[in-house]
């Protein structure tokens, strides 16, 4: 009996190690475990995944007494954030759309949150943005976005402003290249960053169209981007494959068109050969006007 206790020690030290990694990680971000279910392993090289439900990460932030949800909408496969002072209970949504207008209402009733400012990273042209909407339904908010853009807003940002909620902001990055009026959002303690269309997960934005530029975008991803902490965490405003999350250290690395050079980097975003958005005829004019449009 002696000698099966002492063979059992190793293993409940090794079970005792598990879960207190467990616990000390589970309120970190899920992204690995989500890449493993909507890719397992020896499934990286197939297709694109059209995905009819998705389970969402959704913990507090980095940044202490910041709420923090990752929202998703399947058809354009665009990410909504959430982000909230837990104290003030102020908030922000980035990047809404106008199809889950009432699934992100119903959030933030629930959560007791005062919406303070709608923001778009820029003019989509692949679906219709709700802020408009949200402002005739929630007295008082506010709708944000580049003054580059071309749209009209209540806020038109520029380059080192703050979008504030409670004691917590979130910092304007101008990085045109996709459009004009692209901008990145950098946490005030450069944790996380909502990076739009300019940097994807392992990609970026297309330049064929709405003034986009190969070697502007080139350039404001590594000046704009790249130049934050390795440890910044990536929030893209789509993604194709079921990825959540990344960050600029791992763009840097592994970005496959970003890690080229600038020559390179044109050619590749020269020769894409894409066809233009579904929506693009729709969306860019209704955008234009913070999408309260007559259809």
């Amino acid at each position: 009996m002696c000698s099966v206790i002492s063979g059992l020690r190793p293993v409940r030290r090794a079970l005792g190690l598990t879960l207190r990694l467990r616990t000390s990680t589970e309120g970190s971000w899920c992204a690995a475990a989500e890449s493993r279910r909507f890719f397992p392993a020896g499934s990286a090289g197939t297709g694109p995944l059209r995905e009819t439900s998705r389970s969402y990460c959704s913990r507090m932030a980095l940044s202490e007494g910041v709420l923090f949800r990752q929202l998703f909408e399947a058809e354009s496969s665009t990410y909504t954030y959430l982000l909230a002072d837990t104290e003030t209970k102020d908030a922000i949504l980035i990047d809404p759309v106008l199809e889950t207008i009432d699934r992100d209402l119903k959030l933030i009733h629930e959560l007791g949150l005062n919406l303070k400012v709608a923001v778009n990273t820029h003019c989509h042209a692949d679906h219709i943005t709700s802020t408009g909407m949200m402002k005739k339904r929630l007295v008082g908010l506010k709708s944000a976005i580049s003054k580059f853009s071309g749209a009209s807003a209540d806020i038109l940002l520029s380059e080192g402003d703050k979008i504030t909620f409670g004691k917590h902001y979130l910092t304007v990055r101008e990085t045109p290249g996709h459009t004009d009026g692209c901008v990145s959002l950098v946490a005030g303690d450069q944790s996380m960053a909502f990076t739009g269309d300019a940097l994807l997960i392992r990609g970026c934005g297309r330049t064929d169209f709405q003034q986009g530029c190969a070697k502007k975008l080139y350039d404001s991803v590594h000046q704009k981007i790249f130049t934050l902490p390795d440890q910044c965490l990536i929030y893209p405003a789509h993604d194709y494959l079921g990825q959540t999350v990344s960050t600029v250290s791992e763009e840097r690395r592994f970005n496959p068109r970003l890690t080229k050079s600038l020559e390179e980097f044109v050619y590749i975003m020269n020769n894409l050969n894409l066809p233009k958005p579904k929506k693009i005829d729709i969306s860019v004019p209704a955008n234009l006007v913070c999408g309260v449009h007559q259809i």
